[in-house]
């Protein structure tokens, strides 16, 4: 069991018999009345997210989660699949998958969440680079400005980038949010 208070950012836990990964965390204290822990957690076998909240002294089941790395193989219309080091393929759903997907690519070796020999997710680097496929031309002189322009990337995703970024350009995006961090060396 664990406490609501240690339901932190990645901290596991059991819902309903379901398992939940903390996304969001914080904990609200009201003058003489007990604290309330508020949070943002995702159901790794749906996919959805949903606000919580629990008195501080509440007590939750933990979910016991294991990490095994594998390789990323290819993705169909409704599951990506994946190789162990025993050759055997695992394959996982994509509606549980589907926004962290794109950030991959085939023959990447990723670290997949496992909870009863079941898959659940993959984590990904918070930051990865990309190249830019295609975007308009940028303009000279506009390297300090907050204008931006769309960019599609090689893996598809369309995002806002600044005007002075050009097609073939690496690129450096945030997973968590897949926007625009900066430039790559």
């Amino acid at each position: 069991m664990i406490n609501a208070t240690d339901l932190k950012n990645g901290v596991t836990f059991l819902k309903d018999g379901k398992p939940f990964r903390v996304l969001r965390y914080s904990l609200i204290k009201m003058g003489r009345g007990g604290a309330t822990v508020k949070i943002s957690a995702r159901n790794l076998e749906s996919g959805s997210t949903s606000e919580q909240s629990y008195s501080s002294n509440a007590k939750l089941e933990e979910a016991i989660t294991t990490k095994k790395r594998l390789q990323y193989l290819y993705n169909d219309s409704t599951s990506a699949y994946f190789m162990d080091d025993n050759f055997e393929q695992i394959e996982i759903p994509l509606s549980v998958i589907a926004d962290q997907i794109a950030f991959i690519k085939e023959g990447e070796k990723v670290d997949i969440l496992f909870w009863d020999e079941k898959p659940l997710s993959f984590e990904l680097a918070p930051k990865i680079t990309l190249v830019v496929a295609e975007t308009d031309p940028g303009v000279k002189g506009n390297s300090a400005s907050n204008f931006y322009k769309s960019a599609k990337l090689e893996n598809g995703f369309t995002i806002k980038v600044p005007l002075f970024i050009n097609t073939g350009d690496k690129i450096i995006v945030d997973t968590r949010t897949s926007e625009y961090v900066e430039r790559a060396k």
